[in-house]
């Protein structure tokens, strides 16, 4: 039996992929999960039960317990949240305690669109096709500034282009699942893209790995 058909869209902070992935998801009618939140819930959860994020195991505990249900909370989706993620991120106890979740996701029957920074080299590594979503450090930071203070967040461009780079840094250097493109990732750079012109190359990416997939 052919393996669902999966999606696996990684990438740097604010590079798009979250748009570009559903964006597919809504062209293939799949199911999307932004393995992002994941992380973001882990580290805001701790912050609330007074947890030390740089404590592996203490983490680790609160990933146990996660659920996808939980991710709609507006507070995973703040600048503090993102640092908290990439921090907790790093430790593998918790990739570990959150693998399980995001597999079974991607192994429903009719496919999913998995959007992250490891789904194309950890989690779904035989996924039919993956895109590697990036675009300059300053153009990042200018959409994050846009995003944030369009939500009601008092933020500063230049401190967000520090953030930027520093979890450019973090999530590239750690050990466990380290931010990188798949070597069979396509490579979809948005730095001069708008938001139209990076949903159609992400469809034409897709339509040629999906017609690759049928014809297996």
């Amino acid at each position: 039996m052919k393996p669902p058909f999966v999606i696996t869209v990684d990438g740097p902070a604010a590079s798009g992929k979250g748009t570009v992935a559903s964006g597919l998801a809504a062209v293939y009618g799949l199911p999307m999960l932004d393995t992002g939140l994941l992380y973001r819930a882990v580290g805001v959860l701790a912050q609330r039960a007074g947890l030390d994020l740089d404590d592996p195991a203490a983490a680790a505990q609160i990933a146990r317990g996660l659920s996808a249900e939980q991710l709609t909370d507006p507070d995973f989706r703040t600048r503090g949240a993102g640092e908290a993620a990439s921090r907790v991120a790093v430790h593998p106890e918790v990739r570990e305690a959150l693998k399980d979740l995001q597999l079974a996701f991607a192994r429903q029957p009719g496919g999913a669109v998995l959007d992250g920074r490891d789904q194309g080299t950890v989690i779904c590594p035989e996924a039919p096709a993956k895109l590697y979503v990036t675009a300059a450090p300053e153009v990042r930071a200018e959409r994050r500034w846009k995003q944030l203070t369009a939500h009601g967040e008092a933020v500063n461009y230049d401190e967000i282009l520090q953030d930027i780079r520093k979890r450019d840094a973090r999530d590239g250097a750690r050990e466990a699942a380290p931010m990188r493109p798949a070597a069979d990732a396509v490579l979809l750079d948005t730095s001069e893209m708008t938001i139209e012109q990076a949903a159609d190359a992400a469809r034409r990416i897709v339509e040629a790995a999906r017609a690759r997939w049928e014809a297996s």
